[in-house]
This record gives C-alpha cells, structure tokens and sequence, in this order.
C-alpha cells in the first residue's frame, strides 16, 4: 500500500531565531490528501540542529508507513553546493557534482525531488514586498540583490544564471532605475556597488539580500563588505513571507498529483537529463 509524506529539507542554524521562522512557515503549510489518506510533513535540517536532521526526519515518516518521500529543498538557489549534496544521499544523483562529505542515507522507499526556489517568480516577488519599506522612489533607485553564491565554477553559473530571472522580474514589478546581481563568494557586492555609485552618483543604491531567512549572512557579512558605502538596506530575508508556505505547498502538491497519476504504471528507474536516477517508483515525475 503506498503511503506519501513530506520532507522539508533547509540548511540549519546555531540561531534558534532562524529556526523558529522555518518552523513557522512549515507549519503553515497544508499539504492536500494523496492516495486517499493524509500526507504527513516533517522539516528536516542538513546540520546543526540535533535531532531533527535529514536521516532523522527519512525515519519519522518511514516510521508512520510512508513508501513515497516529496523533498523539498528549502534553499535559495540551484547554485547552491548543499542541494547537490542532498540529491546524491537521497539517491538522486548518481555521484557527488564534487567532494562532498555527506554520505547515503539509509532509505527504505522512494523519493521524488522537487525544485530548489531559484526563480521561480515568487522570488521576486517576496524581495520587491520587502523593499517596498525602503524610502525613496524606485525610479532613482537602483537595487543590487546580493546572494551567498559559490567559488565553484557550474555552480557559480547556477547562481547568476537564476538570480538574473529574479532581478529582471524584480525590476518589472519595482519599476527600478536598475537591477544588478553580487555574490559573497565569490567577494563581488562591494565592487559592484561601488562601480554603479562612481556611475551613477545621482541614485541610491538598495540592497536586497536573496537568503532565506536573517541571520549571519544579511546582519554582519553584507555591512561589513558594504562597510564605508553609501546605500540603503534594511535587511530583510525572505522569510518571514507566506508565500514561502505557499511555495511549499504548490511544489508538494504538484508532485503528488503526478504520483497519484503513475499509480499504476509499471515500475521504470529513470535517468534524469542532469544524470540524476531518482528512486522512481513508477514513471518519472
């Protein structure tokens, strides 16, 4: 008989503020009955946070009879090193994109991945309800939208790549003077800033930090690479935001209405067009 359940997979922090928020959107998150029966959710963390790490949330669901685990990775961006990592030790991946300590899981069913946020629209969206706090009028303003980024080259690509989508959206729905993308790794945010204040000295720059949720990254590291710049922030993550939930939510119910479909279709294992051979029970979702 199968069962499907939910995995929410996010990085993890020391802060018990940054997890409190991820706790918080998960638990307004409403998952919609598959196969006729309700869908547990659990949120996991790739690290720091005892107790309640990956393999630990694969055993909670595993324990309530669940044969078909959605994961959710809740990060930022495909250029992320860690959603690699995790697709490898959930069987996802055929072998590590590099040298990566994580080690399999133990996993007894199937898992079917979903999509990082990268950029999706509603990236762009949360960042511009932010900024709408920011004095100023967006015709003179011009935002750089800051992300944690990569030293390694493909992922480095994935970054830019999606962060692009985002700040072109972001400048549609702002109507912004300007755009542009800077990442931490590597040290590119006060370069970038600095060259578009020596262009255009006439407009205010606005940071935008594209994390998930405030912390380390958008309270200390941003200001102190901006530190002597002249620019405005306030400092706001993605979360706290609903449509994080709500993100959530859609990719989980997207995925189980595909399962639902290949109920009864013959078991195939697939290849994915990256390399990945997710654990398909049936056909690929």
């Amino acid at each position: 008989m199968s069962k499907a359940g939910v995995l929410i997979i996010s990085h993890g922090s020391r802060s018990a503020e940054w997890i409190r928020l991820i706790d918080r959107a998960v638990a307004a998150v409403a998952v919609p009955p598959a196969w006729d029966g309700p869908v547990p959710v659990v949120s996991s963390f790739l690290e720091l946070v005892e107790g309640r790490l990956i393999q630990d949330g694969i055993d909670a669901l595993e324990a309530q009879g669940v044969t078909d685990i959605v994961v959710v990775p809740l990060f930022v961006s495909y250029g992320s090193t860690h959603v690699d990592e995790i697709r490898y030790a959930l069987g996802d991946l055929p072998e590590p994109s590099f040298d990566s300590d994580l080690k399999p899981f133990r996993l007894q069913g199937a898992v079917h991945m979903c999509p990082p946020l990268d950029d999706d629209p509603v990236v762009a969206d949360m960042v511009y309800d932010h900024l709408c706090g920011v004095t100023g009028s967006p015709q003179r303003q011009n935002v750089v939208l800051i992300g944690h980024g990569s030293e390694l080259p493909q992922f480095y690509a994935r970054w830019k790549s999606g962060m692009g989508r985002v700040a072109e959206r972001l400048q549609r729905l702002g109507g912004y003077a300007g755009v542009r993308t800077a990442l931490l790794l590597p040290d590119e945010a006060r370069n970038v800033v600095a060259l578009w204040q020596e262009e255009e000295p006439d407009r205010d720059i606005v940071i935008a930090p594209l994390f998930l949720s405030s912390g380390y990254f958008t309270n200390t590291v941003i200001p102190q690479r901006l530190a002597g710049l002249r620019y405005l922030y306030n400092g706001k993550a993605l979360l706290p935001h609903p449509s994080v939930s709500r993100w959530i939510e859609r990719q989980a119910a997207e995925k189980l209405r595909n399962l639902e479909k290949m109920e009864q279709k013959p078991y195939r294992r697939e290849t994915m067009p990256d390399g990945g051979v997710g654990r398909w029970r049936n056909a690929p979702d």
